[in-house]
């Protein structure tokens, strides 16, 4: 009897995990056609084969839907974050590679999305950064520099400051990038890394 509980419970949670993927999928392609201001519950509900109870047997609204993708990406984006911070010899180093895998996994998430030209502009919405994959994320790239600045290869410096900082640059430089007609993770990549380390006077000048 035990067993077949066992199989049935286990039937019921891989339905459930289902469910809450189809959801998500469902929303980041509505949030990329009409933007997280415009698309609603409904809009979302609409591109599964789910009923409005289903979906809110999963989530209450739209902005926890939004933040269950962010979060999502986070979780997945964590062991490539690791392996640069295992590879880095140097404060840049580590940021380069740090940065230009950030990019790297944004450019591929939004790929579906390209055809969707201008209203990509929309789909730029902040998620919560207190849930435990966020902040997951943050201690992360915290870990690393620490490590960095103990090896003497960084000036030692406010560490949580400094995370905060990288972490916000990387992520609002990556809503533009994303947003732009031609994607340019190498560009975008060289923006960041020289604004981190020298300021805006290291940054390339462009023509106006």
């Amino acid at each position: 009897m035990s067993e077949v509980l066992d199989i049935q419970t286990g039937k019921r949670e891989l339905t459930k995990a289902a469910n809450r993927q189809t959801i998500l999928n469902a929303a980041r392609v509505v949030f990329g056609e009409m933007g997280f201001d415009a698309a609603t519950v409904r809009d979302i509900i609409r591109r599964t084969n789910l009923s409005v109870g289903a979906f809110y047997n999963y989530y209450r609204s739209k902005e926890e839907v939004f933040d269950a993708l962010a979060d999502d990406g986070a979780r997945r984006f964590r062991p490539i974050l690791h392996a640069q911070a295992a590879r880095a010899t140097d404060f840049e180093s580590y940021l380069r590679a740090a940065v230009r895998a950030y990019f790297d996994f944004l450019a591929e998430e939004h790929d579906d999305l390209s055809d969707l030209g201008p209203t990509r502009r929309e789909i730029v919405h902040h998620p919560r950064t207190d849930t435990p994959e966020m902040l997951a994320v943050f201690a992360e790239v915290r870990q690393a520099l620490a490590d960095v600045i103990d090896r003497g290869l960084a000036p030692k410096v406010d560490l949580d400051y400094l995370a905060t900082s990288c972490i916000a640059v990387a992520r609002d430089v990556g809503d533009q990038m994303i947003i732009r007609q031609h994607v340019d993770v190498a560009g975008a990549t060289e923006f960041v890394v020289r604004l981190i380390l020298g300021g805006a006077h290291a940054l390339p000048r462009v023509e106006r």
